[in-house]
């Protein structure tokens, strides 16, 4: 192996283990706890996100829906709001793409349901379309407005989602993939630390 890919992967290394010393256990524990009352209550949990971020979403709803299943015990009522194309199309052209989430969620969302967006920046920053992700906190705020509770999974410095999320876990650096893959871990994390406290329920 190149001497130069060492050097790179050591670094690469390196700052992934300083993003885990640095993020916060406790948002982490909040989303832990806001999801598990959603699952002793048989409320819904929508996942949402952009680009990459949308793969995230949708492989935690489908974790929740499957992953999370404990024998004996009711079941997770998960939707991914990142996975019916059609539909997804159909909102983006006819009411524009602010709109993707928030029209679905108008069709679902009920009181103590809970929405999880995925975001890099949170639902902040700009690039050559102008505000990025815009989607996002729109149908945070819906969601809250309609008396749902919200989890925000972001990185840098958090952006919208740490201002308005119910709980908003952000991972601690300035990297686009540093973020995105530890968003993966930590809905890992999340999802089996759920198995354990739907496990060892009454």
């Amino acid at each position: 192996m190149k001497m130069e890919n060492l050097q790179f992967i050591e670094k690469y290394f390196s700052e992934m283990h300083e993003v885990i010393e640095k993020t916060s256990k406790e948002d982490i524990s909040k989303a832990i706890d806001i999801l598990f009352e959603a699952w002793r209550n048989g409320n819904k949990v929508y996942a949402m996100g952009n680009g990459g971020s949308a793969s995230t979403a949708t492989h935690f709803a489908a974790d929740l829906s499957k992953t999370s299943i404990v024998p004996g015990k009711k079941r997770f009522k998960a939707i991914g709001l990142t996975d019916n194309i059609p539909l997804m199309s159909a909102w983006t052209n006819d009411n524009g793409f602010e709109n993707l989430f928030t029209g679905q969620l108008e069709n679902l969302i009920e009181p103590r349901d809970v929405v999880v967006g995925f975001s890099v920046h949170g639902g902040s920053g700009t690039g050559d379309a102008g505000l990025w992700s815009q989607n996002l906190p729109k149908a945070m705020k819906f969601a809250k407005d309609k008396g749902a509770k919200t989890i925000g999974f972001s990185g840098f410095d958090g952006g919208m989602f740490r201002k308005i999320c119910d709980a908003c876990i952000v991972v601690p650096a300035d990297s686009t993939p540093h973020v995105e893959s530890f968003h993966i871990a930590l809905h890992h994390l999340i999802i089996f630390a759920l198995i354990e406290k739907i496990r060892h329920s009454d």
